[in-house]
């Protein structure tokens, strides 16, 4: 939609069809220039909002499956941070609980070990979600906001067609075409900006509660670990073979001297 609304500015602008976007925008004079500048920065903003996070999510994603993989199948916590990235969400719950357990042997007064360690694994948790949630609050409000925006470009459009039908006194194609072009490109492109920031919007949270279920799961197994000096830990999912039963003789055989 913004592409062919683009072309037909651009064709206008070459002389080839006096009811363009361009022209429309001269004739809307600043006000309907402004409204078209906030609705286009605000798509292109919220597009990368939208890539940016995807990305983030799918780094987090991939070191999920890095966990399940080969972290617990390490002999401590610390050997198997080693093995995340260094800046990774997991590897940031992992150094926090760990940086916890030591921080309990120098606290003064008598507090709950399983009440401190849990504070501050669910603080850690909190930074990597409020990190995730960061940039959607724009969509959000994109969402809410730009059909209004263009709404406004349309009024305006629509009363300066009104005003040149009483300065002509006839409502004559010439005299409205372009105005209540101006006031349609608005309504169209208020449309274009909210629908994908909405559905993007709804997109990345629901992807955010899924990673931060994860996350959640993962901080009480660290929990559980630390809690019991490293005897409760989640399974690796790696069965170990049964050990081989002896040979019963075959029937009919006698067996000893």
């Amino acid at each position: 939609m913004l592409t062919t609304i683009l072309a037909a500015g651009s064709t206008a602008a070459k002389g080839g069809n006096p009811y363009g976007l361009i022209p429309a925008l001269r004739e809307g004079g600043l006000i309907s220039q402004t409204v078209f500048g906030i609705l286009v920065l605000m798509l292109f903003v919220s597009l990368y909002i939208f890539f940016t996070k995807i990305f983030e999510q799918q780094k987090i994603i991939n070191q999920a499956k890095r966990v399940r993989a080969s972290f617990w199948g390490s002999n401590s916590l610390r050997e198997g941070a080693a093995k995340l990235e260094k800046n990774s969400a997991y590897r940031q719950i992992v150094d926090d609980g760990l940086q916890a357990q030591e921080q309990y042997k120098e606290l003064t007064d008598p507090v709950e070990a399983h009440d401190w360690l849990h504070g501050s694994l669910s603080r850690s948790e909190a930074t990597i979600n409020s990190a995730l949630g960061g940039g959607l609050a724009f969509l959000a409000t994109t969402g809410a906001t730009a059909p209004f925006i263009g709404l406004f470009g349309t009024v305006i459009g629509i009363y300066r067609a009104l005003i040149k039908i009483g300065a002509a006194g006839q409502a004559s194609i010439d005299a409205v075409a372009g105005p209540v072009g101006e006031a349609l490109i608005m309504t169209a492109l208020g449309l274009v900006v909210a629908v994908p920031a909405v559905l993007g919007y709804n997109f990345l949270q629901r992807r955010n509660k899924s990673i931060a279920e994860a996350l959640n799961a993962f901080s009480n197994d660290v929990l559980g670990y630390l809690a019991s000096d490293g005897r409760v830990k989640p399974s690796t999912g790696v069965k170990k073979a049964a050990p081989a039963k002896p040979a019963t003789p075959a029937a009919g055989v006698k067996t000893g001297a």
